[in-house]
């Protein structure tokens, strides 16, 4: 997985980016009728029900556009939110908060819809030992704030990307010429380039795991879009052998039958593809 410090310059790069998206060479609204010497203040509204997410990141955006602006927070993230609620109160410079207006909505929105999801997915697992992850099936340029999001929401978050992990799935396997050349030919790779990697490997069928059970230092099996019967035969044919894993169109009606059959991790896509932004506004006060 990727350290901290990476997770952080990939914030910074979104927070950079982002600016330079939305502001260009200036804020001419704001400059054109809000005195540069003004100053105000506005709160963060909610104006939905579900999981805070972004607040954290609100406090980078304001930063990096004024490092003189005032955030005064009143609900964390990770914390469950309904209509009238106020996350926090920022006071400064009038531009400097219009400036940064957007930027700090689109992401918590965003970021809220998604640990709110999230959420739904970790109570319908409770008790079972079986915990929920994210995929890369993320929004291109932001995955950090995404999995960010599903961190908050009490899932965990699969590989950041093709880097930190590898993941021999189908196409990986019939390039390959099959799942025991792919696995051996992948940890020649490793050996060679001296890389400490992580390998998963996808599974289609109970005859698969039965090969990739034949090779030693698989972190976990993929037991991919496999019906509840099959789950659980695959599921006690690993063991103790390695991790395991079940995705593939898993949702809010199947996902506790699919825990219940005793895989350690249930990965879902639908937790940063299929949301509906949470209802913000930053209002002046």
């Amino acid at each position: 997985m990727i350290t901290r410090e990476q997770f952080n310059k990939e914030i910074e790069l979104i927070v950079a980016n982002a600016i330079r998206e939305d502001v260009g060479d200036g804020d001419h609204s704001s400059l054109a009728c809000i005195p540069a010497t003004a100053t105000g203040k506005a709160k963060l509204l909610v104006k939905d029900k579900g999981v805070i997410a972004g607040v954290e990141f609100a406090k980078k955006v304001f930063h990096y556009i004024d490092k003189n602006l005032i955030l005064e927070t009143l609900i964390e993230d990770g914390s469950q939110v309904k209509y009238g609620d106020i996350v926090f109160y920022v006071e400064g410079s009038s531009q400097s908060i219009l400036k940064a207006e957007r930027l700090v909505l689109n992401a918590m929105q965003r970021m809220s819809a998604i640990a709110t999801k999230t959420k739904q997915f970790v109570n319908l697992l409770e008790g079972t030992g079986t915990k929920i992850l994210d995929t890369r099936k993320t929004t291109p340029g932001i995955r950090a704030l995404e999995k960010w999001a599903v961190k908050i929401g009490g899932g965990e978050n699969h590989r950041f990307a093709l880097y930190d992990m590898v993941m021999l799935k189908d196409n990986h396997i019939d390039f390959a010429g099959g799942i025991t050349n792919a696995i051996n030919k992948t940890k020649t790779y490793l050996k060679e380039t001296n890389k400490d990697l992580k390998i998963i490997v996808e599974a289609r069928n109970l005859d698969e795991i039965k090969e990739i059970l034949q090779s030693d230092g698989i972190y976990r099996i993929l037991i991919d879009n496999f019906n509840f019967e099959d789950t659980r035969k695959a599921v006690a044919l690993i063991g103790d052998t390695c991790l395991t894993e079940s995705s593939g169109g898993i949702n809010e009606k199947t996902v506790r039958k699919y825990a219940e059959c005793g895989v350690d991790y249930i990965s879902s896509g639908a937790l940063t593809h299929s949301v509906y932004n949470m209802d913000l506004s930053l209002k002046a006060v």
